[in-house]
């Protein structure tokens, strides 16, 4: 099993903890987390683009001059597609570009990219983190003590916990989410992975 140091908040060691190998030790699959963060990137687009077909742009109600005998093509309508202020072929609607990959390939792109950050030593585990009230000042120096404060930091809590998301939510480059809401795109998007003891056993839980 993977064993890492286990830290406190100010960054000294207080022990070690031994990961679970079938989440954090296994062999990263590149080619599950690229499907998972296209995936995702997918759902993330808002999909409101729109154009005005025929049918939809003013004007056109009758045939601009009569079928036959004036030496011109014939047309149907001045909002046919080839005249100007004509409506749009082929052109974006609104749509949802969201799919779903199976159970077991999500499973499996979240712990390749948990192994990754483990084997690239850019995981580290606290012991506890918890703040009596929102304050920046002190978060900053909780990543300060970690070595951390100069990179892009996703801090994963067991649960939601207010005061810790307020006090990193204005330090440029860190995302604070709970253990339910980790996900492969935040994870691969930040250097460094900084997790509570109580998150790791929870994740653990879940995906073991």
């Amino acid at each position: 099993m993977p064993k890492i140091a286990l830290l406190n908040q100010s960054g000294a060691q207080v022990g070690d903890i031994e990961l679970n190998e079938s989440v954090f030790g296994i062999e990263p699959n590149e080619n599950v987390v690229t499907e998972a963060i296209l995936m995702q990137r997918a759902s993330l687009r808002q999909g409101t683009h729109k154009v005005k077909n025929r049918s939809e742009v003013s004007g056109g109600g009758r045939k601009p001059w009569r079928q036959k005998g004036t030496g011109r093509a014939r047309q149907g309508s001045i909002r046919s597609p080839q005249w100007r202020g004509g409506g749009v072929v082929f052109g974006p609607t609104p749509r949802g570009y969201a799919y779903k990959l199976p159970k077991k390939v999500r499973r499996l792109a979240i712990k390749s990219v948990l192994s990754a950050k483990v084997n690239e030593e850019n995981m580290i585990v606290l012991d506890a983190l918890s703040f009596e009230a929102p304050k920046t000042k002190e978060f900053t120096a909780v990543l300060k003590g970690l070595n951390t404060e100069s990179k892009k930091a996703l801090i994963v809590t067991a649960d939601v916990d207010e005061n810790v998301a307020l006090s990193g939510r204005n330090i440029p480059g860190v995302t604070v989410v709970d253990a339910n809401s980790i996900n492969v795109l935040e994870v691969v998007g930040h250097e460094k992975l900084i997790m509570t003891k109580a998150a790791v056993e929870k994740i653990e839980e879940v995906l073991g």
